[in-house]
């Protein structure tokens, strides 16, 4: 088998081994999954409770505290938390991918010697198991939406549709900090503190409407706005998502990624040499 350090990165060298190590993938996955909660008390009981109590927390500060509310909503708690947590679970699957992906190689260098071994997959397997973790924060809210609201609305049906921006450019950005973050160290840090500034500069806390006009467009520098604004149309507001923000924006990550992917695979012949 010829060396993966050699293979291509061009666009369709990206889908085939996806493709290819789908497998691999599902095992990476499960072993992932099972083996973050192992030895714990609660186990994937966890995966529930850390959504619930950050949203609790965001919904006093934000709602009791600061008196945000929702325009052309019902005002009250629950309907802001709805609003909220919608917002939370993009942000949530981006930032557990993000804050890891700078020691992902360094934390897996014993792939790193194995001259067969796919490390372009470790990125996917990440960016899937945060969002196994985050489809049961999905359930949370269903349940939250039926006892506050009543039945969602059939255009929560879209939701995979809605996320595919956000899983795509999540992943662009895996790739690419993950090759960076074996060369500079110092990557884990700043990316931590960009996180933290995505967080307040994507309208999760706010809507974009009650911004100004005239700062609107700074909210987009943000990867996360269009996805959270997507996703919330389809499970919060109950309106089919923006043809033309979804095609445009699913376009732009679908390059963004590969240019994760490219760089990936053009560094990782020096990931032995510097691990």
């Amino acid at each position: 088998m010829a060396d993966p350090s050699r293979q291509s990165a061009s666009p369709v060298a990206m889908l085939s081994s996806l493709v290819r190590h789908r497998s691999l993938i599902a095992s990476l996955t499960r072993r992932e999954i099972v083996g973050r909660y192992r030895g714990s008390a609660l186990g994937i009981v966890w995966s529930v409770l850390t959504p619930v109590l950050m949203l609790a927390v965001y919904t006093f500060v934000f709602s009791k505290v600061f008196k945000q509310r929702i325009e052309h909503g019902p005002g009250s708690a629950a309907d802001f938390a709805l609003y909220l947590f919608a917002g939370l679970l993009v942000f949530n699957m981006f930032s557990e991918c993000v804050n890891r992906a700078p020691t992902l190689i360094l934390s897996n260098a014993n792939f790193v010697k194995k001259v067969v071994f796919p490390l372009e997959v470790l990125p996917v397997v990440t960016l899937l198991s945060a969002t196994f973790h985050m489809l049961i924060s999905v359930g949370v809210w269903l349940l939250l939406y039926v006892v506050a609201v009543g039945l969602p609305e059939p255009t929560a049906l879209l939701l995979p549709l809605a996320l595919l921006p956000a899983m795509v450019v999540t992943l662009g950005i895996t790739w690419l900090l993950a090759a960076l973050g074996v060369f500079v160290r110092d990557v884990a840090q700043f990316v931590a503190v960009l996180v933290m500034v995505l967080m307040f500069l994507s309208p999760i806390f706010y809507q974009l409407e009650a911004m100004p006009e005239h700062l609107r467009p700074v909210l987009y520098v943000s990867p996360l706005t269009i996805a959270i604004e997507l996703v919330r149309d389809v499970m919060f507001w109950g309106r089919m998502p923006s043809a033309l923000a979804l095609l445009a924006s699913t376009g732009l990550f679908l390059l963004f990624a590969w240019l994760g992917f490219a760089f990936f695979q053009k560094t990782r012949k020096g990931f032995a040499d510097v691990i």
